[in-house]
């Protein structure tokens, strides 16, 4: 039996790659070999309606509803967001129109058509004062706008509801840190990043490949999902640096207190996400980060 998704956020970095992985194509930076719950994606298992910021705004209410009532499909996943975390400090209403408001939206139309609803959350909903990774349970206590507006999203889903909170996400397609590195590694630039702030890094077409477990297994709850093995910024700038130009030295260290200028938004310290949930559940681990960005670099 066909099962029709409708997917927010289509055009986004997580979004093309998520639509391609439902459609059984490989997106770019994949391994078709990992199979997370060891079932690989059948020819028309899903109906596919995918819809971009714009097709939909999903901070308009009505809208929202007009298009699940239309669509009517047997999941939504939401991957539409406000995800400019320093613009998010001045620009609040705007963020939590989208990040909160919009997610309550969806939630609410899913319950009204019998759809289970997956939303995709953030590491920044912690402070990073832990010293360790992060389980799903674990007190939120976010420092930015950014941070505090994801939480109130996730405060606004049923309990039935599916919330997958990744961190540091990076895709062949989209702009993200490791295309920045690998081209001005390139070009001879020398760069400078903190090597006090420590998470974990996710590939875009590995979450994606992740996401479609849920819209199968509609398990609810909070999931956290990402590559493994915890990272700083500075040592995923170096790997790229490294892999892309061959070059030793085109990554200095700096201290978050170094930075110029300095960012709007408070970043957590630590905020590496603990994968307990997923790999007590026995969906096979997701790979190394190291791995996942030597896919996304050589496919760039």
């Amino acid at each position: 039996m066909t099962t029709r998704v409708l997917v927010t956020g289509a055009g986004g970095q997580v979004g093309v790659d998520f639509v391609d992985t439902l459609l059984g194509l490989v997106p770019p930076g994949a391994d078709p070999t990992w199979q997370p719950d060891g079932r690989a994606i059948a020819p028309d298992e899903f109906d596919v309606v995918g819809v971009t910021h714009h097709d939909l705004d999903i901070a308009d209410d009505a809208a929202v509803q007009r298009a699940v009532h239309m669509a009517r499909p047997d999941v939504i996943v939401n991957l539409a967001a406000y995800t400019a975390v320093d613009r998010a400090e001045s620009d609040r209403d705007a963020c939590f129109a989208i990040n909160d408001a919009g997610t309550a939206s969806l939630s609410r139309a899913a319950s009204d058509v019998g759809a289970h609803f997956v939303t995709v959350s953030t590491d920044y909903v912690f402070d990073g004062l832990k010293g360790a990774a992060y389980e799903v349970d674990d007190p939120t206590n976010p420092q930015s706008v950014y941070g505090a507006s994801k939480v109130a999203g996730e405060r606004r889903c049923r309990a039935e509801d599916t919330i997958v909170r990744t961190s540091w996400v990076m895709g062949v397609r989209g702009k993200n840190i490791a295309h920045v590195v690998a081209t001005r590694a390139q070009s001879g630039e020398t760069l400078r990043f903190v090597a006090d702030q420590r998470g974990t890094v996710t590939a875009a077409a590995d979450l994606a490949r992740a996401l479609v477990t849920f819209v199968r297994d509609r398990p609810g709850g909070i999931w956290h999902v990402a590559n493994r093995e915890e990272a700083t910024w500075f040592e995923v700038a170096d790997f790229v640096a490294r892999y892309a130009s061959g070059r030793q030295d085109a990554v200095v260290p700096i201290t978050t207190a170094e930075l110029t200028p300095t960012p709007a938004a408070q970043r957590p310290p630590r905020s590496d996400l603990s994968l307990r949930r997923w790999e007590n559940a026995q969906y096979v681990a997701t790979p190394p980060w190291r791995a996942a960005l030597e896919r996304l670099l050589t496919a760039r």
